[in-house]
């Protein structure tokens, strides 16, 4: 072989390395180590919203249509009681829910000319299920389940007579908005939009109605949900009448647990009952963010955010939310006992940082 022939040959062996390098370079989110916590969902393109063969959808689901996530890490679990306890300590943070109520600023989200409630009402507090009812009269009215606890956050769940001790593996609750934005900020997170939820949800499959598949029958083995008659029996089949620690569950096929019930998750996307038959999915979509504008017939003056997955409130004889597409709008300064969020991240946010 001349010497020629060699460094022709070696420069094609560099431009091939270089090649590679470049190939590699693109893919550094695949080939990074996750951080504690989290787990790698891989970029893909999935059917979002209703599944054909989906009987409990609703209309705000629908119509289904094809989406293109990039590739993210995101919790293998909720954000538990024990990890926003100490973003707390290392912040001083007061969420919502433990804040004096400013009547000015609430109005701005009621009918024009509701009247200001009594000082003694207008309490710190959150919303709690109310454990006690024994029979209801119309299921549309679902104030006769849920209770105004003053008293009610993070750190008090049921009131404040009760506590988060011996409970660091529960998923946190009574969360607003601001508050899940908050801890994102803190630790170098942020929420997830709804697409790349579902993304993570779907696992390694793209059209599914459960995180598991398609078959309803076992949902008792793989989410904790309501078992009985809603909302005043829980029969407890699975072994938790209510909350339960994180992981209590099988997780789906890339290891991520209580996707579906448990508590439902928050996002980063605005929620319009209107968005999904409004956009233009001619194109395709490409790493949506949801709705410029939320709009809810039922909570007009609000601004809503979407939540996924369900909780252990949910049941087929009223929302069925255990599935993928479910989904339901929260106000963004609301909590509740059955409301919390896990985060995402991607390989630019933790560069240099992880």
């Amino acid at each position: 072989m001349t010497k020629n022939v060699i460094t022709l040959f070696f420069f094609f062996y560099l431009i091939l390395l270089s090649s590679c390098d470049e190939k590699g370079s693109k893919n550094t989110e695949n080939t990074m180590t996750a951080p504690k916590g989290m787990v790698w969902v891989e970029g893909k393109t999935f059917l979002q919203g209703a599944k054909p063969l989906d009987k409990f959808a609703m209309e705000r689901e629908k119509p289904a249509h094809k989406v293109t996530v990039d590739g993210f890490f995101i919790d293998i679990t909720e954000v538990t009681n024990g990890q926003f306890k100490n973003f707390v300590k290392a912040t001083q943070y007061t969420t919502i829910a433990e804040r004096k109520i400013d009547w000015e600023e609430m109005k701005k989200q009621l009918p024009p000319g509701t009247e200001k409630p009594h000082d003694s009402i207008l309490q710190p507090g959150s919303l709690i299920f109310n454990k006690n009812i024994n029979a209801v009269a119309n299921m549309n009215n679902y104030q006769q389940w849920w209770t105004w606890k003053i008293g009610a956050n993070w750190q008090h769940p049921e009131g404040p007579n009760s506590s988060i001790d011996g409970k660091d593996n529960h998923p946190v609750v009574h969360i607003a908005y601001e508050d899940a934005v908050e801890y994102c900020k803190w630790a170098n997170r942020r929420l997830p939009t709804e697409a790349e939820w579902e993304a993570a949800a779907q696992g390694k499959t793209d059209d599914a109605i459960y995180t598991w598949g398609n078959n309803p029958s076992v949902l008792n083995a793989n989410a904790n949900t309501w078992q009985g008659i809603f909302p005043v029996k829980n029969e407890s089949i699975d072994g938790f009448e209510f909350i339960a620690d994180v992981k209590s569950y099988p997780p789906n096929s890339i290891g991520l647990y209580d996707m579906l019930g448990n508590v439902w998750e928050i996002t980063g996307d605005l929620f319009n009952v209107n968005h999904y038959k409004e956009i233009d999915n001619s194109k395709g979509l490409v790493n949506p963010t949801g709705a410029k504008k939320s709009y809810s017939p039922n909570n007009p003056y609000q601004i809503e955010y979407v939540m996924k997955g369900g909780s252990f409130l949910c049941h087929a004889s009223y929302c069925a939310s255990f599935r993928i597409s479910a989904k339901m709008g929260v106000s963004s300064d609301s909590g509740s006992d059955h409301m919390g969020f896990r985060t995402v991240a991607t390989a630019k946010m933790l560069k240099g940082k992880n």
